[in-house]
């Protein structure tokens, strides 16, 4: 589905992603692990053009979209919901006649009401689900999401790991960036662990890794 090269970023002389190397399979949800600054969001904006690469290849196989679901999402604040989805899929050029039933699908299946309310008293956890709702506009078959659990509380962060099973069981591909590792471990087939830029730990779920679980193995790679 996708693979990156020698991936690189400089800001400044500064080498924030140091010649990252990894591929991902059609279907599989893929973990970007990392502490703060270790470069796992530069890697999702160079996949997606929106910061050019100093170097390395991203190669796509095949045609396909892709949604985005940033880790800070910003929307209109006198939007309700309904309208937000409504702008975006306009600006996406989606069908009038079919998008009204795919708002109101989208902001079932996030767990959002279809109401008057304003974007501007939603919660983080809301502002979440919201961007997650946008990012499967147009039935992307590529999604990356960046932080998507950040700001729910237990349930809510339970309901959208199953979702998210739920998006791979209809055949879409996810690279999640996120720091809550039990999420990852529940819902990812492997990732990569980095810092600093660099690869310092491949993980994949069936594995054999000698009984320790994700955490276990994050702290003791990032530690060093």
């Amino acid at each position: 589905m996708l693979s990156c090269k020698d991936l690189t970023k400089q800001y400044n002389g500064i080498t924030v992603v140091d010649h990252l190397t990894f591929q991902i399979k059609k279907g599989e949800v893929f973990a970007l692990l990392g502490t703060n600054g270790a470069g796992k969001t530069t890697t999702i904006k160079m996949i997606l053009e929106l910061v050019e690469k100093n170097g390395g290849q991203i190669e796509k196989y095949g045609e396909y979209t892709i949604g985005y679901s940033p880790e800070t999402p910003y929307f209109p604040p006198f939007l309700t919901a309904r309208e937000v989805l409504s702008y975006y899929g306009r600006i996406q050029g989606l069908d009038k006649r079919d998008l009204k039933k795919d708002i109101a699908t989208l902001l079932q299946l996030v767990g959002l009401e279809d109401n008057r309310t304003k974007v501007k008293v939603y919660s983080k956890g809301m502002l979440q689900r919201l961007a997650l709702a946008q990012a499967l506009l147009g039935d992307p078959m590529l999604l990356l999401l960046d932080e998507p659990t950040a700001g729910l509380d237990a349930l809510g962060r339970v309901e959208m790991i199953e979702l998210i099973g739920k998006l791979k069981s209809q055949g879409k591909t996810i690279i999640i960036n996120s720091h809550i590792l039990n999420d990852m471990e529940r819902v990812c087939d492997g990732g990569i662990i980095i810092k600093k830029g660099k690869i310092l730990y491949t993980w994949e779920k069936n594995a054999d890794h000698h009984g320790k679980s994700l955490e276990e193995i994050f702290v003791e790679t990032v530690k060093n």
